[in-house]
């Protein structure tokens, strides 16, 4: 077999510590059937102590909203109810179950797009609502008046932003106000101050460029002097999220493995992918064309670091190049920030049992390995996420016996290499247990440390933002994952359904 390509995925905190108990692992997959999500409630309380941290060093005040959409567990949702953290919500159901789960209306921001059922929730409760167009502001403030509501908290949420004497300009966006409309949108404002009070200025960007952050950030800074030249009073500004996750332990894995997609996209290696699949790169008469599709699953700032990196940035000559962070301080400006896949980094795996190996019917060397799960449960790849499962054999077999990555420790991603089936690593495709060829849990094709046999769990990490919930069906009446909320008390592991998670159960208190 050629070298093998690792994506070795970093794994570190409660899933590390997890993974490093094999036999737990199997026997939750045992008792609740696989395919099973797993989530850490205690990671996600430290991570979003993590990012109020950073705003602490910055002198800043302001608060962590993590962003619902990322995930759907109750049991998630009920931690972070019980620490400072506050919630963005985008949904009607996203509403009423951040209620439902203990956080208050003073801790909720609405955004995304909005029925008027949600704008009502959203106004009747007492929430603040992030507006995305003139014609939202209008609807707000009509069913404020029409129903006799109390003033709304109001943020605008702007875009379309470009940096003074250069030649940056933030990418077009289905959402927010563009800056050139703000005079004309803070006429309404003004006109509607009878149940609007406007608190803030806010952005979101689908990107992961530190500098159209900036400038975004920067753009928001200039919008509250010229709500304030309209006698206005707003002091927060809401920067959004998109600080990202590193999935990957190593760099020189991404590296390597994107080159040898370019390699195989012009044919001078072999294909990585099932039927060639590029992911966006494609061969044009021996040019290499297309863009890779892919996030960047291995990144040098990601999370609260790279919110760090965000609020250190300089603003441009015309502030005096002064950090970011400086500028929204003497202002006393409150920064607010909404991490959805950030504040989720560690907080779940997905664990997959081993149906079935074989070999092709071609003869070729790689193993065809089914799982006893479908691709929509196991979303990295519809999320442009590339990196291994983690092996972990059935307790008992010989090759349990060989420690493998977990005999020193917590599991650590540089301890793959060979295992006891004395063959070292293997190469395998891994599909689903759908009667469909594109039940594919990965397009690519993976390495191993060791073949995996009849009944051995792969563990997927890092899935719980977006992964475990935005695909997850029940095809073929096969059943949706269950989920499962685990932490640690008195030096071992409890467990509960995720519905039944609630804060009282960390603390050692009566259910």
């Amino acid at each position: 077999m050629a070298e093998p390509l690792y994506l070795r995925a970093r794994v570190e905190g409660e899933a590390a510590a997890l993974l490093a108990e094999p036999e737990l692992v199997h026997s939750l997959v045992d008792a609740l059937e696989s395919p099973l999500n797993v989530v850490l409630p205690e990671q996600a309380a430290a991570n979003a102590e993590e990012f109020g941290a950073v705003l602490g060093r910055h002198r800043l005040k302001g608060r962590v909203l993590f962003a619902h959409k990322a995930s759907a567990s109750s049991a998630l949702l009920r931690r972070l109810a019980d620490t400072a953290a506050g919630v963005d919500v985008a949904s009607l159901g996203e509403l009423q179950h951040a209620l439902g789960c203990g956080f208050t209306p003073d801790r909720i921001t609405a955004t995304g797009p909005k029925s008027p059922q949600f704008l009502w929730l959203a106004a009747r409760s007492g929430v603040t609502v992030a507006v995305d167009s003139a014609e939202e502001l209008d609807l707000l403030a009509g069913l404020l008046r029409g129903h006799a509501l109390p003033r709304c908290r109001t943020m605008l949420r702007l875009s379309g932003f470009t940096a003074p004497g250069v030649r940056v300009r933030s990418r077009l966006s289905r959402f927010g106000i563009p800056v050139a409309a703000l005079e004309d949108t803070l006429d309404r404002v003004v006109r509607y101050g009878d149940v609007l009070d406007l608190v803030g200025v806010a952005y979101h960007l689908d990107t992961t460029s530190l500098t159209e952050k900036a400038t975004a950030l920067e753009g928001c800074l200039r919008a509250l002097t010229a709500c304030r030249d309209r006698e206005l009073s707003p002091g927060i500004v809401d920067i959004g999220g998109g600080f990202g996750i590193s999935y990957l332990a190593h760099r020189e894995d991404w590296d390597t493995y994107t080159s040898a997609l370019s390699a195989a996209a012009l044919g001078t290696r072999p294909a990585l992918a099932w039927g060639g699949h590029g992911y966006g790169l494609r061969n044009d008469k021996g040019t290499l064309r297309g863009s890779l599709a892919l996030y960047p699953s291995w990144r040098p700032a990601a999370g609260a670091h790279y919110l760090d990196e965000l609020l250190s940035a300089p603003s441009s000559a015309q502030l005096g190049g002064r950090p970011l962070a400086a500028l929204a301080l003497e202002h006393l400006y409150d920064v607010h920030a909404e991490p959805g896949r950030a504040l989720l980094d560690q907080c779940g795996l997905t664990l997959a049992t081993v149906q079935e190996v074989r070999r092709p019917p071609d003869g070729g060397a790689d193993l065809w390995v089914r799982l006893a799960a479908k691709a929509d449960d196991i979303a990295l790849e519809e999320h442009g996420v590339l990196l291994d499962p983690v092996l972990l054999p059935r307790p008992g077999t010989s090759e349990a016996a060989d420690p493998g990555p977990y005999g020193t420790g917590p599991y650590g991603a540089d301890s793959y290499g060979a295992g006891s089936y004395g063959r070292g690593p293997v190469a395998v495709h891994l599909f689903g247990h759908l009667c469909l060829e594109t039940d594919l849990i990965t397009r690519r094709l993976v390495h191993l440390p060791r073949a995996p046999r009849p009944g051995d769990v792969l563990a997927f990490a890092n899935t719980a933002a977006y992964c475990m919930d935005f695909h997850a069906g029940r095809s073929q009446r096969h059943p949706a994952a269950r989920k499962v909320a685990l932490w640690r008390s008195g030096g071992s592991w409890k467990w509960c359904l995720d519905e039944a998670y609630w804060p009282t159960v960390h603390k050692g208190e009566p259910q």
